[in-house]
């Protein structure tokens, strides 16, 4: 056996192991009557060299997804939905966090021409914020603050059209386990009421901002009556009803095409290392 060949064939098994690693196709389907709540951010290209493109997901591989689901045979649930559609077989949950413009301008079409509905999980005080660097002060090159953020305007459109529904992120974007007890109060009761008031909807579902929470942070969610609430938590909750405010998603990443996602569709998560 030469040289060559020996390379070739080590080179071949390191491939092998890279890709059963990064996508784990060989882990079994999980129960399709357990709803896969997909985690979205932004709809739009990624930015050469940014930080955050794992957020961004492009326009027309977002439509590939959607269609995606409706060829597969998929149907669409909003999250104050999920108690009607457990054990209903292929139920995806669509969810966007933070309130970024390109939700309006690149999905709300898309959802529309798929018959598809979303959660939208919105930041009150959106602009001129910074909050990547809440989590990590390292983190502040400005980057999401950059990004343009849903005017009030277009989230009562996207509300009227019955494609989306309307859900709380805080106020601030806040590290909840950071705060005072009355501000993390605040942050998340009163996100609650200022959008209900703001857009006459009713607020059901909450997402816990960088998904950093405590059980404390549980509690006040339970105790501002919500009904849901959303981890970033890879994977797919066997038993939502039995663990609703601590709701695993499927997250959706902009660095990844078809495979991978038809692989978390089916099992929550893509490889082993997710």
């Amino acid at each position: 056996m030469t040289t060559a060949i020996i390379v070739a064939g080590c080179t071949a098994l390191l491939g092998a192991a890279y890709f059963s690693l990064r996508y784990a196709w060989w882990r079994g389907a999980r129960d399709y009557g357990q709803p896969r709540i997909l985690m979205y951010h932004m709809i739009r290209e990624r930015v050469p060299g940014a930080r955050f493109n794992k957020l961004r997901v492009a326009p027309q591989e977002f439509e590939r997804q959607l269609k995606w689901l409706v060829d597969n045979g998929w149907q669409f649930a909003l999250l104050s939905e999920l108690a009607d559609v457990v054990g209903t077989p292929k139920t995806v949950v669509l969810t966007f966090d933070d309130g970024y413009r390109d939700n309006y301008a690149a999905a709300h079409p898309l959802l529309v021409k798929y018959g598809a509905k979303a959660t939208l999980f919105l930041v009150v005080d959106r602009f001129d914020r910074d909050w990547s660097s809440t989590k990590k002060a390292h983190h502040d090159s400005g980057e999401l603050m950059r990004e343009a953020k849903l005017r009030d305007a277009e989230v009562r459109e996207m509300l009227d059209s019955g494609h989306w529904e309307l859900a709380a992120h805080t106020l601030t974007h806040a590290l909840l386990p950071a705060l005072a007890d009355d501000d993390r109060q605040r942050e998340v009761a009163d996100a609650k009421a200022n959008l209900e008031d703001t857009f006459r909807t009713t607020v059901s579902s909450f997402a816990y901002p960088f998904g950093i929470f405590t059980d404390d942070d549980v509690a006040l969610v339970a105790g501002a009556d919500y009904r849901y609430a959303v981890t970033t938590d890879a994977g797919i909750t066997p038993d939502p009803l039995a663990a609703p405010l601590r709701l695993k998603r499927v997250k959706v990443s902009g660095k990844e095409g078809a495979l991978g996602f038809s692989i978390r569709l089916r099992t929550g998560k893509r490889g082993l290392l997710d």
